[in-house]
């Protein structure tokens, strides 16, 4: 049988193949993959039965099939016959055990496969191991073939396109992996039926299928609805797909579909990581995920080969050390050994952006702002205001993360859930998930009378979103964002304006953070940052518990120790040391006799599922009222060597001057200087809008969203 690989034509394998033993990113790709697979092919060949999740027989299963897809490539390239072999007798051993097992004992929320508890990763099974059938196929005697294909793969098409026909076109992350590996399976076994239904759904209408869900889960500018954790594990399948679709299926132009959403959805990923290269944990995610994952990997050569590479393409490829082993993955590698020739290789730095969401980009968006600070450290800004993000949202429009000198400072939890790691809960997601992780108060946010937005109902989160009031990064001096959250909790609307300030006074940028909230009655207000760190300094006194208790009794709060509390001052100051850097906040509200509450998460926590993650809240209670802040980085600590330098911040107060329906002034005072900000609250402000307030007796005026003066203290130039 003479059967193209999916992923390679002839003319393809010459060029890969000249790359073996170079010292280029793709030969040492193929070094590193060779050696994966043979330290794997000197293990017996092994299809074990059902196990728990994620347990030995699940990771067997999951190294069974990358393996194969490895080796299957490896084929091609070396034209080494051990690997052929050691597919086709693993394939084969699969094919005459795969009707005997029945569905998977262990069930969740989620069908059940015969590999796996859940379908889902029986999809990821047929994705890679599809694909290295492809490559062997033409080594097979006719009778191995049709063993594989009756015993193993038809079955599994049937059983996802019938059996579970109903979750097939599931419009979500499990609906992408699912398309991809019917239309592949399907077009590798020459059913090109499956490969239409894989395109345009059962119904064949586009109402399912890869289009549909490159339609609705993808914003204009590329946002994958769930976060960017999620986004990382659909972009896998999304990239893979859309090149077997430019080969096989050109009439769909896949590359240009949806105004060429596929090669913006790959920039929108890279643009939401950290300068470190991790991932923000919006939504349900890991705290440890970054761009060295095998499916960005994947996706930067994807984007390099159909939309074009720049610098920060080739350095993205510089940071993953590895690409993917296909013509995509070359153009890359070529490209990364120009620059390397001509000294060319730089730090990706990819600039703010604004990332609209919903799928015709009218559900708010995510903001991503970044700075670089007179420590040359890229100080980065996160605000959510876009969509709920389905069954992986969490409740925190108007929530926060800041990022800077290399670490994240005000944190965000992530999911409570232990992957793979079976004695926690299987590996999957845990109760707190629901009863911490996702809350309000889980996240630097203002939850509202200690309740989660949304009264926690996903039906009602997924009815709402964020609305945009602006984005501005045109500054090398202050850049910032505005959003407003008006249909989150009933009778409050919220806004939140938050800003980096470069001032050559200051080490690094300063996070400057407004949040109002509008009311005709009185509510309570827990205006919370999470953070780590070990706690230096405060300006008021405050008492400490002996007797732990929790801070509620439900919403997340119960999962909270009241650790210590005290009055606030006018202005609380609060200092923490976390790695080698400080980190001062100040803050204040505009109303009178707040509190402030430090916590600790692991109340009501029997089994020690969650982290002992550190916070603070500045609890207020009124009507309207506008929290300000400010967030300063300073000075610099290393315990080996005992050294510790300016340890105290420069910055002494903050002060809200004024705040209504037209805009805010908050005054910043530091040791050589005064900062007055004044943004406007006007949902319908543009960058020309004359503004005019009058706080105190003063005049404030300015021109477009927002405004900062600076004048220096005496004696200061």
């Amino acid at each position: 049988m003479n059967m193209q690989s999916v992923l390679f034509t002839e003319n393809e394998l010459g060029p890969l193949q000249a790359q073996l033993g170079k010292t280029s990113l793709m030969g040492k790709t193929i070094s590193s993959h060779a050696e994966q697979v043979d330290a794997f092919m000197r293990l017996p060949l092994e299809v074990p039965g059902h196990g728990e999740a994620g347990g030995y027989e699940h990771n067997r299963h999951k190294q069974n099939y990358k393996y194969m897809h490895l080796a299957g490539n490896l084929f091609l390239v070396t034209k080494e016959k051990k690997y052929a072999t050691f597919v086709i007798e693993l394939l084969s051993l699969y094919a005459d055990k795969y009707l005997t097992f029945g569905f998977h004992v262990q069930k969740n929320t989620n069908p059940t496969g015969r590999l796996f508890h859940q379908i889902l990763n029986e999809h990821c099974w047929l994705f890679f191991s599809s694909l290295a059938y492809s490559c062997v196929a033409h080594e097979m005697t006719d009778a191995q073939r049709n063993h594989i294909v009756e015993k193993l793969f038809e079955p599994m098409l049937d059983m996802f396109t019938n059996k579970y026909g109903h979750d097939f076109d599931r419009i979500h992350n499990h609906g992408i992996w699912a398309v991809a590996a019917v239309g592949i399976c399907g077009l590798v076994l020459g059913k090109r039926e499956y490969l239409e239904m894989a395109v345009y759904g059962q119904a064949n209408n586009g109402t399912g299928g890869f289009l549909a869900q490159l339609s609705q889960l993808l914003s204009p500018a590329g946002y994958y609805i769930e976060g960017p954790y999620y986004h990382r594990y659909a972009i896998h399948p999304t990239c893979v797909f859309a090149e077997v679709l430019h080969r096989f299926m050109p009439e769909v132009d896949i590359y240009n579909y949806k105004d060429g959403v596929i090669g913006r959805t790959v920039k929108a990923l890279l643009a939401t990581a950290y300068p470190n290269g991790k991932f923000p944990a919006l939504n349900d995610a890991s705290k440890s995920m970054g761009v060295t994952d095998a499916g960005v990997q994947v996706a930067v050569s994807v984007l390099c080969k159909h939309y074009g590479c720049d610098e920060n393409i080739v350095g993205m490829a510089e940071i993953q050390g590895e690409v993917w082993v296909q013509s995509c993955g070359l153009a890359l590698s070529d490209e990364h050994e120009k620059a390397e020739q001509n000294g060319a290789i730089v730090t990706p730095n990819f600039p703010s952006i604004e990332l609209n969401e919903g799928a015709d980009g009218d559900k708010g968006a995510q903001a991503f702002l970044r700075l670089q600070g007179n420590d040359s450290s890229i100080a980065q800004l996160n605000m959510n205001y876009g969509q709920h993000g389905m069954g992986h949202g969490h409740f925190d429009t108007l929530g926060i993360t800041f990022f800077n000198r290399g670490q994240e400072v005000l944190n965000e939890y992530g999911f409570a859930r232990w992957v793979n790691v079976e004695p926690k809960f299987g590996g999957r997601y845990l109760p707190e998930n629901v009863s911490y992780a996702r809350q309000t108060i889980a996240h630097n946010i203002v939850t509202v009378d200690q309740k989660s937005q949304n009264n926690f109902d996903v039906a009602k989160a997924d009815s709402v979103h964020g609305i945009p009031h602006f984005f501005s990064d045109d500054s090398e001096a202050c850049i910032g964002v505005s959003a407003f959250a008006n249909d989150h909790y009933d009778d409050v609307k919220m806004q939140r304006s938050a800003f980096l300030l470069n001032d050559e006074r200051f080490e690094a940028p300063l996070l400057i953070d407004l949040f109002r909230l509008q009311s005709d009655t009185e509510h309570s207000y827990d205006y919370s940052h999470q953070y780590n760190g070990q706690l230096v300094r405060t300006n008021f006194s405050y008492t400490s518990y002996d007797e732990l208790l929790p801070l509620g009794e439900n919403n997340g709060y119960q999962h909270l120790w009241k650790l210590a509390s005290g009055s606030a001052p006018q202005t609380s100051l609060i200092s923490w040391l976390q790695g080698h850097a400080y980190y001062t906040w100040l803050g204040t509200s505009s109303n009178t006799q707040d509190e402030v509450i430090f916590t600790s998460v692991g109340a009501a926590d029997p089994s020690f599922n969650l982290r002992n993650d550190s916070g603070f809240t500045l609890r207020s209670k009124g009507g309207s009222t506008l929290f300000a802040s400010v967030l300063e980085t300073h000075g610099y600590f290393n315990e080996e060597f005992e050294q510790s330098t300016d340890a105290r911040g420069q910055v002494t107060d903050v002060r809200v001057v004024g705040h209504n329906e037209l805009g805010s002034v908050v005054e910043i005072t530091s040791e050589k200087a005064v900062f007055t900000l004044m943004i406007s609250n006007q949902e319908n402000v543009t960058k020309d809008s004359q503004n005019q307030l009058e706080f105190g007796g003063n005049t404030y005026s300015w021109k477009g969203f927002y405004s900062l003066e600076t004048h220096p203290v005496q004696g200061e130039k």
